[in-house]
Order: C-alpha cells, then structure tokens, then sequence
C-alpha cells in the first residue's frame, strides 16, 4: 500500500532530505543529460553525496511512498550500488504501481547488469508485451535488457526482438504505437547515457 507524506512523518522528513531540494526528482532521467556545467556536476556531487549516507532503512520507507520517492531512492540505490536492493526494484517494476518510477528501475537494473538483472527485465516483458492496451514502460524496459545483454551473454532480448515475437506484436498491436518507428535504439542509447550518469556519479563519491 502507497503511503502519503502527509500521514507519515518519518516519510515526510526523508523527502525534505533527499527528493524534493531544489527538485531533485524531477531531474532524476532524461532532464539530466540536458543539464549543463556548474549545474550538472553540482547536482552530481549532492547526489554522491545522499548515496553515501542514506541508510538501507531510509531507502527502504522512501520505496513505500509515490513515484517522487521511488525514483529519488532508485537512483541513490543505483549510485550507490546497492544490489541487495535487486529483487525489490524488480517487484516495484514488475507491479507497475505508480507512473514516472520505471526508467528509474530500469536504469538500477541495467547498471547492476547481471544474468538475474536480465531476468527481471525479461519477467516485466513477459507481462507487459501482452497487454498492448497498457502503455507502461515496455520500451525502455527492452532498452535496458538490450543494454544489459550487449555484455552479458544470453538470448533474452533475441526471443521477443525476433521477427513475429512479442516486441514486434506489442509494436505492431498497441495503439499508442502504431504511428511511431520502433523506439529501440533509441531507448537503448537513452538507458546507455544515464548508466554512464550512474557511473560517472558513483566515481566522483
């Protein structure tokens, strides 16, 4: 159950901590690869900084909030390489319980980038792919399995990419998409430059 900040104190004082100065969950995705000097490695640097003092308790309360939290605390899990926190964002992703929460997921995943990442990727696909009525994260979900799979051996991505599999259908059949070139590269070069945010953000702690 999504917890609001205004019933949850404890909730309330972490988000004033760590998700809303100087709005940083709105920049937390695409709007941080517009960013530019001092800006961008100002912003790094305070977010280095929460991903090395925030407790696993604190991540753990803001994954119980709204899509605002779950993104910031994705991000600090990811700069932070927490991986005990794997199979947690992999549930999150999979529920699909709040909207604005599932580049974030993606993005923690695709770092982490092993075999079991690439299952939990493949497990959201499995789902989603069927149900081209919904339009979730479908796309950058394939991105980031793409982006997982260019160094780890495997054939997860192939089985829905392949002529008449599910990507194409999923293409093909959702509404929202039937007008539109297929997003693959583009969301797999998307996943690949916040990965390197990630990266670069974790080697400047």
């Amino acid at each position: 159950m999504i917890r609001h900040a205004h019933e949850d104190a404890e909730l309330l004082a972490l988000v004033r901590r760590y998700v809303t100065p100087e709005r940083r969950y709105l920049k937390l995705g695409g709007t941080l690869l517009n960013m530019r000097d001092p800006e961008y490695h100002r912003f790094l640097r305070k977010l280095g900084e929460d991903a090395q003092v925030v407790t696993a308790q604190e991540i753990d309360t803001l994954l119980e909030g709204s899509w605002r939290e779950r993104r910031t605390a994705t991000w600090l899990v990811a700069v932070s390489r927490r991986t005990e926190f794997r199979e947690r964002l992999g549930e999150l992703l999979l529920a699909s319980e709040v909207c604005c929460a599932g580049l974030s997921y993606c993005v923690a995943l695709a770092g982490f980038g092993t075999s079991r990442d690439a299952d939990l990727l493949a497990a959201y696909l499995d789902r989603y792919l069927r149900r081209p009525d919904l339009g979730y994260d479908q796309g950058v979900v394939m991105g980031a399995l793409m982006f997982v799979e260019l160094n780890l051996p495997g054939d997860r991505a192939a089985r829905f990419l392949r002529p008449g599999g599910l990507w194409h259908k999923w293409l093909q059949d959702a509404p929202h998409m039937r007008s539109t070139e297929d997003p693959g590269p583009h969301v797999l070069s998307l996943i690949r430059r916040l990965c390197a945010v990630v990266d670069e953000c974790a080697e400047a702690r």
